[in-house]
This record gives structure tokens, C-alpha cells and sequence, in this order.
């Protein structure tokens, strides 16, 4: 039994907790009894750490299926998405002007393309169909002479929709067009072969899957035009693509956090879906209730409801000391409805009263029937309290 006065934490989706090896690891390599020289250094402490980062790097490429010299390191998925589209815009804009992403798209996204359009460059925003997918049709439709990059999510941070990657990456490299995709949510979660997979490149970060946060990785494939200008200057680290200081603690942690993912990948999803199976039972039967997103094909360790005639804020209030969800924890500080949601068609009350449930490793079911108790509590209490709201 849960107690009524500890936290339930089931926002996995906006951070995790680190795995105790990890950060076992992480802070061996911080004191004067590990490896905490500067890799830049040429002495021997310093090449220590560069084998240090050579080792993560070889588990985070083995997770991926990847070459470790594709791999650069950043301080997380926002960043990388950063260097990814603008770096990328940048480095092509003489084949083309015009780019393409969607209007469900992390802000960390969303932000860079807002600032190449007043760069002068022009941005095709796609809508999803109102289960959240792209569809494919609407990609080629938009695809133009001048389209040099593209940029597709590929699990939803707030929906948990998964898009089909490898068919955007087919139509896009068919074209010579740049393919990055937000894999925030996805790498150490979902299968990633990017071996097999025509993706150019891939931004991810390692506090979504039980690392620390402050490192990230952007891949960048191997073939002719795949390239990014810098956005950062003052060293020759990293094919001078992102000077700067390694966090060689930070890296190594990324690395085990890869190695282990990799171990338990299948288990992790079955146990995520049996969390959001048990409780999607648990509340589908309240009057009002609508998912965002897609349930049968979408991402299990997320899941986005919303209730009519309820108010949001009173909601999440209500839910304490539950730890969900309004929406992306980005946007956690911003009193309006979410733009995912609103792109999903969904009205202004519905996407206010939306509520994201994501599941992680250290769930458990006396978590999720806590939950689904206090969920449906707090809709009734709340709909006695204004009953003339409900038709």
C-alpha cells in the first residue's frame, strides 16, 4: 500500500531517477581518486580520460548500432536539436532555403526553426492527424526543390505518439534531403538501428533513461552532404563541432546508462505496458474521458488523457500528491493550453484539462492503482463541486 502522504511520482517522461551503478561510476571519476583530468590534457591522466570517453561512446554506439566516431557529445537533447537544425540549415543553405517539421514538435525544436524563419529561411509546418501521425502523403506533398532538411520526433514528449522514422527517412533521402529526428524520448526505450535506418541526424539525451542530466549526444550519419556549422567556438574538441571541455564523469555515465538499457530493453517495454494497460482499465470507463495520442500503436511509457467539464489547474491540484503532468515539463511554467494538443484538434477546455501519465522502471502497481484511485477521486470531487458544468 502506498501511503497517503508520500509522493507518486509517474512523470518518467519528464526525468529519471539514475541508476544507482551509474551514479556509482559518475562520481568515482569526480574525486582526486579517479579520473577527473581534462582530456584535452596529453598527459597520462589525461589519456586515462580519453579512454574513458572512448569506452561510453563504444556502449552508446553498440545501443544504437552506430560507428563511435558518429556520435558528438553535448550537454543534452536541447542542445543537439539545436546544433542539428541550425548547424544543419546553415552548413546547406546554398542547395535551399526551405525546410519542414511539425507543429506537435518539443519546443527545443519548435524555437530553432522560429529563428531560421527570421533568418530568412521558410518553414513548412505540417499538422498531424488527429490521432497525432504523420501522415506520409502530407511529407511528399510538401517536399519542394529547395527542401534541404526535415525535422520529425520520433516518440511525442507529451503524447507518446511514435512516428514511423524509417518511412520519413526513406521519402526524404529519395530526395537528398536531410532527415534529424528528436529521439529524446526514445533512445534506450525503443529498438534503434541506425545501421538500417535513413536517418542523417539523431539528438538524444541520457536523463530520460536513468542517466544524469547535463549529456547528451547528437548523431551524425556518414555519407556525402550530412554535415553541421558549429554553434559553439574556442576549441579543437570534437572535430570542432562542440568545443569545449569534456565532462568525462557525465560521459561515462551516459555510456553505462547505454550498456544497460541495451540489457534490459525488452523487459523494460513489457513492464512499461503492463503499467499503462492497468491503468488505462482503471480510468476508461469514467464519462468524458478522451487519450491524445494513438493507444494501440503509441509509445507504453506514456499516456495523455483528457476529461471534459473539468478545469486543468484544479485537476492537477487535486491529484496530489500524485506527480504527473499538464503537459511537456518545458512548457510546465506556461498557464496555456498545450499547442501538441491543440494541433491534435483538440478545444482550448479539453487540451487544459489534459493530464500526462508516464511510467518508468521503479513503477509499480500499487503506484498505478494509487493513481487510478486518486485520478477518479479527484474527477468526482471535482464535478460535485461544479455539478451545473456537466451536461
Amino acid at each position: 500500500m502506498i501511503e497517503r502522504a508520500a509522493l507518486v511520482y509517474l512523470d518518467y517522461a519528464a526525468s529519471t531517477p539514475v541508476d544507482s551503478r551509474v551514479a556509482k561510476a559518475m562520481t568515482a571519476l569526480m574525486t582526486v581518486d579517479g579520473n577527473f583530468a581534462n582530456p584535452s590534457s596529453t598527459h597520462a591522466a589525461g589519456r586515462r580520460s580519453v579512454e574513458h570517453i572512448a569506452h561510453a561512446a563504444g556502449q552508446l554506439a553498440a545501443l544504437l548500432n552506430t560507428d563511435a566516431d558518429r556520435l558528438i557529445w553535448t550537454s543534452g537533447a536541447t542542445e543537439s536539436d539545436n546544433l542539428a537544425i541550425l548547424g544543419g540549415a546553415h552548413f546547406r543553405q546554398e542547395r535551399g532555403r526551405h525546410l519542414i517539421t511539425m507543429r506537435t514538435e518539443h519546443k527545443a525544436v519548435v524555437d530553432p526553426f522560429n529563428v531560421l524563419e527570421k533568418q530568412g529561411f521558410e518553414v513548412t509546418w505540417l499538422d498531424p492527424e488527429t490521432d497525432g501521425v504523420l501522415d506520409i502523403a502530407k511529407l511528399e506533398a510538401a517536399l519542394r526543390q529547395d527542401t534541404q532538411l526535415v525535422s520529425i520526433m520520433h516518440v511525442n514528449n507529451e503524447t507518446g505518439v511514435v512516428q514511423d522514422i524509417e518511412q520519413i527517412g526513406t521519402v526524404c533521402r529519395a530526395r537528398d534531403v536531410l532527415l534529424h529526428v528528436d529521439a529524446a524520448q526514445s533512445v534506450g526505450k525503443l529498438p534503434i538501428d541506425l545501421e538500417a535506418l535513413p536517418v542523417d541526424l539523431m539528438s538524444m539525451t541520457a536523463h530520460k533513461v536513468y542517466g544524469p542530466k547535463g549529456i547528451g549526444a547528437l548523431y551524425i550519419a556518414d555519407r556525402p552532404g550530412v554535415h553541421v556549422d558549429p554553434l559553439l567556438f574556442g576549441g579543437g574538441q570534437q572535430q570542432r563541432l562542440r568545443p569545449g571541455t569534456l565532462p568525462v564523469q557525465q560521459i561515462v555515465a551516459f555510456g553505462m546508462t547505454a550498456e544497460i538499457a541495451r540489457s534490459r530493453m525488452s523487459d523494460d517495454l513489457e513492464h512499461l505496458r503492463a503499467m499503462h494497460n492497468r491503468f488505462w482499465s482503471g480510468i476508461r470507463d469514467l464519462p468524458g474521458v478522451l487519450v491524445n495520442g494513438c493507444i494501440e500503436t503509441g509509445f507504453p511509457g506514456i499516456l495523455n488523457v483528457s476529461i471534459e467539464d473539468i478545469e486543468g489547474e484544479s485537476l492537477l491540484l487535486a491529484l496530489e500528491p500524485l506527480c504527473v503532468a499538464t503537459g511537456s515539463a518545458c512548457n510546465s511554467q506556461i498557464q496555456e493550453p498545450s499547442y501538441v494538443l491543440r494541433a491534435l484538434g483538440r478545444s482550448d477546455a479539453l487540451a487544459q484539462s489534459a493530464i500526462r501519465f508516464s511510467f518508468g522502471r521503479p513503477t509499480r502497481i500499487e503506484h498505478v492503482d494509487f493513481a487510478i484511485d486518486r485520478y477518479r477521486s479527484a474527477i468526482e470531487k471535482l464535478r460535485r463541486i461544479a455539478p451545473e458544468r456537466v451536461q
